[in-house]
């Protein structure tokens, strides 16, 4: 064997060798990068996912929960029958023109102060065409607590288009306790009973 033979043959080993060290390295990066991929694509779907689904579930719970604030202040009812010559106290919430028929419930909160509690109020909605109705809440207690009532509840009212206004009444006939004060927040009109 001459010189350039033995070159030559050694020029074959050491590149056959490091041809396939070349083939082999790009096989091992073909694997990692088709990986690499596949991790992105299923990162990529999973975000989309969840978030088109966060997306859904919150806008069916916005729609399902309709809510026209009538009065979110405190409104303080005080009241003393002792004293007092008429035999009713009344406080009424004038109601902006809105179609209250799209909505279900007429929810607030409602708690007597610590001075006394009459135990139960009076409802009453008016309209326009001089239509009234009243429901009687009951189980007022001196902790804050949530009253839902559906408006089917107030049957004389047919034209819900123009109310006129919301009214709570204390009558001295029908309170348990003659003096005190009863706290009414967070006025609503609402198409779920929960909001």
């Amino acid at each position: 064997m001459t010189r350039d033979e033995i070159y030559d043959h050694l020029a074959q080993v050491y590149l056959g060798k490091r041809k396939k060290a070349d083939q082999k390295t790009k096989s091992e990066f073909n694997a990692w990068l088709l990986i690499n991929l596949l991790i992105t694509v299923i990162i990529f779907a999973s975000a989309f996912y969840g978030l088109t689904a966060f997306l859904k579930q919150r806008t069916s719970f916005f729609e399902s929960k309709i809510i026209y604030s009538l009065h979110s202040g405190r409104i303080f009812l005080p009241y003393d029958f002792k004293k007092d010559i008429a035999p009713v106290k009344t406080i009424a919430l004038t109601v902006p023109e809105i179609d209250a028929a799209q909505y279900g419930w007429l929810q607030f909160s409602i708690r007597a102060k610590e001075e006394g509690n009459p135990g139960i109020v009076k409802v009453v909605i008016q309209n326009d065409k001089n239509e009234m109705a009243s429901y009687y809440v009951q189980g007022i207690s001196y902790n804050w607590k949530e009253f839902a009532i559906p408006l089917a509840e107030f049957k004389q009212i047919s034209d819900w288009s123009n109310l006129k206004d919301i009214s709570f009444i204390l009558e001295s006939w029908n309170v348990n306790k003659e003096k005190g004060v009863v706290l009414i927040d967070h006025v609503r009109f609402s198409s779920a009973q929960s909001g």
